[in-house]
């Protein structure tokens, strides 16, 4: 018997990059992005008040799991700045890891720890993790958009021979 799709949900700036990057990761059978995070109702572009940009991750547990994604969502991009990822800053371009279950909380607050015993950002990790709340699809305009316009703008990269180490304390 097949396992149950898993569902995360993650912020890390811009949601365009972070889509085109994790959609193509092994085991991932579906993303979106969309708004989440906030206080508006029904966000959309225009109107998302404090609201992060965030891609909602659809994977197979048994081809790919949530600390994997993780590492991989802390190595494109840089977790360490305060609302802001490249070019974009505000509260939207936050980064944020919003957790499904306890089990979800656990891995992001291990993976955090790691992150910051590794010495591989120049600062702390200044990553939110809260419980998933509503997510709001962005326009269809922002679905998919690196795959429509290859060139369009991304301040999402992955860092060639970045390997997440897991402490040896925990």
């Amino acid at each position: 018997m097949a396992a149950q799709t898993q569902r995360a949900v993650l912020a890390g700036g811009c949601f365009w990059g972070m889509q085109d990057l994790i959609r193509k990761l092994p085991g991932v059978t579906g993303t979106r992005v969309g708004y989440t995070g906030g206080d508006v109702p029904n966000a959309t572009y225009r109107n998302h008040g404090t609201h992060a940009e965030a891609i909602e991750i659809l994977f197979d547990p048994e081809k790919t799991d949530f600390r994997t994604l993780l590492e991989f969502f802390f190595q494109i991009h840089d977790p360490s700045t305060k609302n802001r990822q490249g070019n974009d800053i505000g509260l939207s371009y936050r980064s944020a890891i919003y957790y499904v279950d306890d089990e979800q909380k656990r891995i992001a607050e291990d993976t955090i720890a790691d992150v910051d015993a590794s010495g591989l950002w120049p600062g702390k990790v200044v990553t939110e993790v809260e419980p998933v709340g509503p997510f709001w699809e962005a326009e269809p305009e922002h679905q998919d958009y690196l795959e429509r316009y290859p060139d369009g703008y991304t301040c999402h990269f992955p860092r060639p021979g970045w390997r997440l180490p897991a402490r040896t304390e925990r």
